[in-house]
Formats: C-alpha cells, structure tokens, sequence
C-alpha cells in the first residue's frame, strides 16, 4: 500500500491561505503600522506613536461615528436575522413551484452593490422616486427619505436589507435541510404544533447557523460603505457618517492617512469584541 504524503492536505488549503495572508492579515498589520506614523511638511512621514490615537479619542466626530455604526448594526443585524430564517423556512417548504421562488428571491444577490445603490437611490428620490410617486398616488405625504435626518439611517437599512436578507438566507436554508426530518416527524407524532417544533427543535439545531449568520452580518454591516459613499455622504448632519465612511473621509479626502488608520484599528478591535461576545453568547452549552 503506497502512503501519500502528509503535506498532500495543505497544499489543497494553501491557496485560501495565501488569500487570507494577502488581503487580511498584511492589510491588518500595515493598518496598524500606519496608525503609528504622521506627515510633516518639513520631515514627510515621521514616527509618531499614539498621537493619532490621541487625536481621535478627543474628536467628537469620530465618538458620534462609531454611536451612529453601534446604533446602525443593533437595529439592522436583528432585522436581517429575522427576515432571513423567515424566508428561508419558505424557501424550504415542499410545495409546487419552489425553485422558481428560490430563483427569484435571490435576484437581489446577483445583482452588483454600485447597481443597488444606484437603483434605490433613484427610487427613493423625493421628488422623482417610485416610493414616492406611489405615496403621492395614494394621496399620502412625499417622504424626504435620504434628505431626512430621522430617515436615512432607516432608507440605508432597507437598501442593505434588500440586498443581504436573500443571501443570508442560504446558509439558513442549508441548516434547515441539514436538521433530521426524523426527529420532526418525531415531534409531529406526540403532538407538538408548529410553533413547538419551530422553538424545541428547529431554532435550536440552527444555533451555530446562527451564529456564523450573526457574525458575517456584523462584519459586512461596520464596513457597510458604498451606499453611504454614493449617496449621503454621511448625512444629513452626520446621521449616516457610519466608521468606514469616516476611515475614508478622513484618509483620502482630508489626507490625515494617520488619523484614518487609528480609526481603523480601533473598529477593527470593536469588531473583535462584539464578535467574541456573539460567539460566547452561542457558544455550545
């Protein structure tokens, strides 16, 4: 019997290693080694410790960005959940004509984020927009939408929404085909309605889907930025001034490259926080 080489297995995992070296941990380091340094006009790019960080702890601008990101993903990572195991306990249904139904909710998927952004922006226009012109139809008050300071935080999360509820979906729709039809029959035999399924058996057997789903969605919800870039720009009066827009703003629009990379650790270490605690809060019992 030949034996195959023991390093057989890490060659197949070494391209998504690469990958994960390349455009995760060196970009991290380089972050962090950027939040170190600043820019003289008479030395160029010196050495300048925590100063950067300094600056940004006494900027109010920087406290009410990463207020404006913790209050964005507490309200939208609840809403995208939901939304996505309720869809997908749909999408899971055997019944006639439900891959046509999963073909067409997941539309939003193949559709590219500059295009959402566009399009949602055109149909929320106050003046001109779908929204609108449906609202006017029913005699009902035009809405400022994007123009509002109370709305735009709510008009970027059903943008976001539209967007990510299909394609958390999936990975709900994979746990829910991987859950033993045995030991729901089982519970369907004793007795047990809907709801008791769904609450004793099915949520709990999804706990690490729910899980990962949580995290995922955190990450993409606090570098959430092209609609932001595309189409308030952080406003009106700073209602959509999410961190990552502000790590850009301040970097390549102001040039304080320091300053921008300080902000960018700080929320990567509020990432790594609220992701540690949602991983406790799921963690095997």
């Amino acid at each position: 019997m030949v034996t195959k080489p023991r390093y057989i297995p890490y060659l197949f995992i070494l391209p998504a290693v690469l990958m994960l070296l390349v455009f995760s941990v060196i970009p991290t380091f380089a972050t962090l080694t950027e939040s170190l340094y600043g820019l003289s006009f008479k030395s160029g790019r010196i050495f300048v410790g925590l100063e950067n960080f300094k600056r940004i702890f006494s900027d109010p601008v920087f406290w009410s960005s990463l207020q404006t990101t913790l209050v964005f993903n507490l309200l939208i990572n609840p809403i995208q959940i939901a939304l996505a195991l309720l869809l997908a306990l749909l999408a899971n249904q055997a019944v006639k004509g439900i891959s046509f139904f999963r073909s067409i909710y997941l539309l939003p998927v193949a559709v590219s984020i500059n295009v959402t952004t566009v399009v949602w922006g055109l149909m929320l226009d106050r003046d001109a927009g779908v929204l609108n012109g449906i609202l006017a139809y029913l005699g009902l008050e035009r809405q400022p939408f994007l123009l509002s300071p109370d709305q735009a935080m709510w008009s970027m999360i059903l943008l976001a929404s539209w967007k990510g509820v299909p394609f958390w979906s999936l990975f709900f729709l994979a746990g829910l085909q991987g859950i033993p039809q045995s030991a729901i029959e089982a519970a369907k035999v004793d007795g047990a309605n809907r709801w008791t399924v769904f609450s004793r058996i099915t949520f709990p057997l999804l706990r690490r889907t729910t899980a990962f789903v949580l995290v995922a969605d955190t990450v993409a919800n606090f570098i959430f930025f092209i609609p932001v870039l595309v189409l308030t720009q952080g406003g009106p009066e700073l209602s959509t001034n999410l961190m990552m827009y502000e790590v850009y703003r301040r970097g390549f629009v102001y040039g304080d490259l320091g300053a921008s990379a300080a902000m960018l650790s700080m929320m990567l270490v509020v990432v790594f926080l609220i992701v540690g605690l949602e991983l406790w809060l799921f963690r095997d019992r």
